[in-house]
């Protein structure tokens, strides 16, 4: 199991309590949640966007899929979806396509999807295809206390 540097010493610093699970090789948020068997709605998914001031972490839970339109509006910004090499320069301790759902060690503001809001547990990639990090719904809301918290996706 390997969770990604960053996000390790991010974590630790926090003292937050938190515990990894080991799955099958998955490609996906919800493939992970299903591999790992943890209720797909409390998987959070990282979805990096893009914007003209930089970039930012929309977080919603892996039976979803963010509403870029409805994002813009909350932002009141132009929003885009990052590609794969933006990501990858970003999140250079994750392999691509494993993003934590957790902003902060990498200097990245977040917005938090509403549907996660109230979720007993949380469970995120951990920066590889084979891990995820688990902690109370309460520690990750604590964590992400700064994000701007709003509706902007829909079930998948």
């Amino acid at each position: 199991m390997h969770v990604a540097d960053r996000l390790k010493h991010y974590l630790e610093d926090q003292h937050v309590a938190c515990d990894l699970v080991a799955h099958p090789r998955t490609l996906t948020a919800m493939q992970s949640a299903h591999a790992a068997h943890v209720p797909s709605e409390c998987m959070a998914k990282a979805v990096v966007v893009h914007h003209e001031m930089g970039y930012l972490l929309a977080v919603v839970p892996s039976t979803h899929r963010v509403e870029l339109g409805t994002l813009q509006d909350v932002l009141d910004r132009r929003l885009g979806l990052a590609t794969e090499d933006e990501v990858a320069g970003l999140f250079k301790d994750c392999e691509v396509g494993a993003v934590p759902a957790i902003g902060m060690p990498y200097g990245l503001p977040m917005v938090l999807d509403d549907a996660l809001d109230g979720a007993r547990d949380i469970w995120f990639e951990g920066g590889d295809h084979q891990t995820l990090v688990h902690m109370s719904g309460e520690a990750f809301r604590q964590l992400t206390r700064d994000a701007t918290r709003a509706r902007f996706s829909h079930r998948a």
